[in-house]
């Protein structure tokens, strides 16, 4: 070869046939689904080391699509904004905490007559094991009651600890409550700000698309809450009722609980329902307690096939494998508070994704069934008309 002959190149075609088009295809979809599996890690270490800050914003944006429309109403009624947000917060701050003082009142008041029966329940218990079918005898019952308080006396320094580990958690929790309503102040007054300048990192050709999305997110958000706050009344009423009916211990308190409960779809009424129906069964008995498990099923039926779908509209209906995925990471990422938000911001970006990817992005207001589709991501500044 001279030196005036172009030098061969390697015939890349040839080396890309050599490869089956099914391993070509699949070493191309590995690398990008790692590349994706890499980016959901980092997001969800992010989001660990974050957590005390972003459960209190996402508590305060939950709280925020409930009271927003009562502001909007008392502003679009000629009360300033100003004046509407402190209103909306005072009111909804004492109706918690009356509701909760209540409860406490009244588990104070029924704990000594459940003690009582519980006392009962252990001693017909103790009764039944000695005379019953496996004839234990008294001592073993007495030597596993000492083993108990063994047990007890020998981890007390790790009960100590717990106890202070305790102390600390109530004060993160009351620290992210403060931080919660302080956050929640900002969202109701000035939100639109917020939202403008959280996306001002959006291209300019994306933006109006993006807030557009996230204005339709924040809608089906409003829409699941209100919803949610009628199916979780719902469960707490009906199941209050066959308890008071059946004449349960610590009924209020019980429908209380399930009313908590039931903000996380599907498993927290009926897991908060089991607690009634142990009280029943410890206080009533077994009839009781298995009529007790027959109205929550009941109920749990009437929620998952009527109110549900009635009250919450296609963009904010989800499929319930997607909730109990949702609710199971959000478990596990971030307890009992990250189960309460997986939900809502599945569905917040459910509506929000949909609006981006279709053709005709106002549609999907259509689809978002609430009192007003034009709510948007959070509620308008004063400055700004609705």
């Amino acid at each position: 070869m001279t030196a005036d002959e172009p030098t061969p190149t390697p015939d890349r075609g040839a080396d890309a046939s050599s490869v089956h088009p099914l391993v070509r295809v699949g070493a191309e979809w590995a690398w990008r689904l790692l590349v994706l599996f890499a980016a959901l890690v980092t997001l969800g270490y992010i989001v660990s080391k974050l957590e005390t800050v972003l459960i209190p914003v996402g508590l305060a944006l939950l709280a925020s699509a409930l009271l927003a429309p009562l502001v909007d109403w008392m502003q679009s009624r000629g009360v300033p904004r100003s004046a509407a947000v402190v209103v909306v917060l005072v009111a909804g701050i004492g109706v918690v905490a009356g509701i909760l003082a209540f409860v406490v009142q009244q588990f104070v008041e029924g704990l000594p007559q459940l003690t009582d029966q519980f006392t009962q329940s252990v001693t017909q218990i103790q009764d039944w094991l000695t005379a019953g079918p496996f004839h234990f005898s008294e001592d073993q019952i007495r030597q596993a009651g000492d083993s108990v308080v063994t047990a007890v006396q020998d981890n007390r320094e790790a009960l100590t600890s717990g106890a202070l580990t305790t102390a600390t958690v109530i004060g993160e929790i009351f620290t992210g409550a403060l931080l919660t309503l302080f956050t929640l102040i900002f969202f109701l007054y000035g939100g639109e700000q917020v939202w403008e300048f959280v996306t001002r990192i959006v291209p300019t050709g994306s933006r109006a698309r993006v807030r557009l999305a996230g204005s339709q997110g924040f809608a089906s958000l409003v829409g699941y809450v209100r919803a949610t706050v009628v199916v979780a009344a719902a469960d707490a009423v009906g199941i209050g009722a066959g308890l008071a009916i059946l004449g349960v211990p610590l009924a209020l308190p019980l429908a209380s609980l399930v009313f908590i409960g039931a903000f996380i779809p599907i498993v927290g009424a009926f897991l908060t329902g089991f607690v009634a129906v142990f009280v029943a069964l410890v206080t009533k008995g077994l009839v009781t307690a298995l009529i007790v498990l027959g109205i929550i099923i009941g109920i749990m039926q009437l929620e998952g096939h009527v109110l549900q779908p009635l009250l919450l509209g296609r963009a904010v209906r989800l499929h319930p494998l997607a909730v109990v995925l949702a609710i199971t990471a959000g478990i596990v990422l971030a307890g009992i508070v990250g189960g309460l938000l997986a939900v809502p911001i599945v569905a917040v970006l459910n509506t929000a994704i949909r609006s981006l990817l279709a053709p005709d992005p106002e549609a999907v207001l259509d689809e978002v069934e609430i009192d007003d589709p034009q709510v948007p991501l959070f509620p308008a500044t004063p400055d700004e008309p609705k």
